[in-house]
């Protein structure tokens, strides 16, 4: 299994887009081989998931947008199923790492 830190920084993979379906009523991740319907929570995680902000700020954005607390485990088992799923990558963050 891979190893999410608060550190990590994360962007969607290259072969997958994030959009809003009508026909679904949700958004959805779509890849060449089809499309995931996805919840609010697996939405809002990806939405952030843009190369620009690392787990802990990416929490920190969705525990003050929900007016929620202690969302880092459940943050870190959402984007570790997400990486083994290939459907986001590790990005630089700004110190290169």
């Amino acid at each position: 299994m891979n190893q999410v830190s608060v550190d990590s920084v994360y962007r969607l993979s290259p072969t997958h887009r994030l959009q809003w379906e009508a026909a679904q009523n949700s958004d959805v991740l779509l890849y060449p081989e089809g499309m995931v319907t996805l919840n609010q929570s697996a939405s809002e995680i990806l939405k952030h998931c843009d190369g620009s902000r690392s787990v802990q700020e990416l929490v920190q954005e969705l525990e003050r947008k929900f007016s929620a607390r202690d969302l880092t485990q459940e943050v870190i088992s959402f984007l570790e199923a997400a990486l083994e799923r290939g459907w986001i990558k590790r990005a630089e963050n700004a110190s290169g790492q």
